[in-house]
């Protein structure tokens, strides 16, 4: 099961950067997600004034930073992201602006890890089930494990020989 939680942050002049970084405590280890829904400028925002958000976030193999909104005044005072981080940390830092610009989103806090290990185990002995279930199958099989008659057809396809229309034609 998954819990889900608001979150939101405001990067302004004063607080230029934001760290999201969850701690997974050991007597209860849990996934983490970071979902950003949209960026939007306070209406302390001054006029013509572009407030630009990068993020800061690892890629598969480094850190990656990168604008992901570009805001004004005037032009734009919000933009819908939906970004998702799976991993941690995140850094939202406004590169450019004084701000005030919100950040909202959801922090996703998924099922303890123990409750995967169980599903693993479950899937697993779903599948031994179901490969136990296919023994009956096995005495209509040839040696090669193929269903009787699907050899024949084969034979004759690798012949190149058609389906004879004799059956239906009139005698």
């Amino acid at each position: 099961m998954t819990d889900e939680f608001f979150y939101g942050v405001t990067l302004s002049s004063s607080h230029q950067s934001e760290t999201w970084d969850p701690e997974a405590k050991a007597e209860y280890p849990r996934s983490n997600k970071l979902v950003i829904r949209q960026a939007l400028l306070g209406p302390d925002a001054k006029p013509d004034e572009l407030n630009v958000i990068q993020v800061e976030a690892m890629s598969l193999q480094e850190a990656v930073k990168l604008p992901v909104a570009v805001l004004k005044v005037g032009e734009s005072r919000h933009v819908r992201l939906d970004i998702e981080f799976p991993d941690a940390p995140v850094t939202f830092t406004l590169v450019q602006g004084s701000g005030p610009v919100h950040l909202i989103g959801h922090h996703l806090l998924g099922a303890l890890l123990e409750e995967f290990e169980d599903m693993e185990e479950m899937e697993e002995e779903m599948l031994d089930e179901e490969e136990g279930d296919d023994s009956q199958f096995k005495d209509e099989d040839n040696e090669e494990g193929e269903p009787k008659g699907k050899k024949a057809k084969m034979s004759n396809n690798a012949k190149g020989k058609a389906a004879s229309p004799k059956k239906n034609a009139k005698k």
